[in-house]
């Protein structure tokens, strides 16, 4: 079992992330961080095999947070920032790994396994080969039949809204339509609760442009 800790500022996808990855047999997330100080107090009191760590989180980033621990475990930085600059700072920070968080849940999963066994993906060019040997069978997302509508109020869920009212104001809609059509995403996805749904969205590539 690969014990990880993991720190991200977006509350919900972090709940999704921790549930999810909790369902994958050799994973067992044992902390959780909302911002860099935090990190630092689950860290020294709940060490892990391997972190999973966003750059950007309040009062103190991701990065700044890894260099003052030292590094005491593998970590993976998970960003929204994909730029070549950005990966030169995780590596700078001392990561052993960077991924998108548009990556798929299996590919989260061989990023962990890669990180724990000792390899090394901080590289765009090094991830697909490194991650292919600790991949496991890809889940299904299960989207194909998903609408338009649907996609969007997904794409909302991976972009920080939550609420009802949000997510109504934001689409116009009222409270009963979104209720529906969380209900029929939920049926869809295989998902039970508006975190999941964060996490399939993630999953499936669906973010704020």
């Amino acid at each position: 079992m690969i014990r990880v800790v993991i720190a991200d500022d977006h509350r919900l996808l972090l709940e999704g992330l921790v549930e999810a990855l909790n369902a994958v047999p050799d994973i067992e997330v044992i902390g959780r961080a909302t911002d860099g100080v935090e990190l630092i107090e689950t860290m020294r009191t709940a060490p892990p095999d391997v972190l999973l760590v966003d750059v950007d989180m309040p009062r103190l980033d991701g990065l700044a947070a890894i260099r003052e621990l030292g590094n005491p475990v593998p970590t993976v930085v998970v960003s929204m920032h994909a730029e070549t600059e950005h990966r030169a700072r995780a590596e700078r920070a001392g990561a052993v790994g960077f991924l998108s968080k548009s990556a798929p849940l299996p590919d989260l999963a061989a990023a962990v396994r890669a990180a724990h066994a000792g390899d090394r993906f901080v590289a765009a060019a090094a991830v697909d080969a490194v991650l292919a040997q600790h991949r496991q069978a890809q889940l299904d997302p299960g989207a194909a039949s998903l609408t338009r509508r649907e996609r969007e109020l997904l794409t909302l869920l991976a972009g920080g809204l939550s609420t009802t009212e949000e997510l109504a104001d934001r689409m116009y809609i009222s409270h009963k339509t979104v209720k529906n059509h969380l209900a029929n995403i939920y049926d869809k996805l295989g998902v039970k609760d508006r975190a999941q749904a964060a996490v399939e969205a993630i999953r499936l590539g669906l973010k704020p442009g």
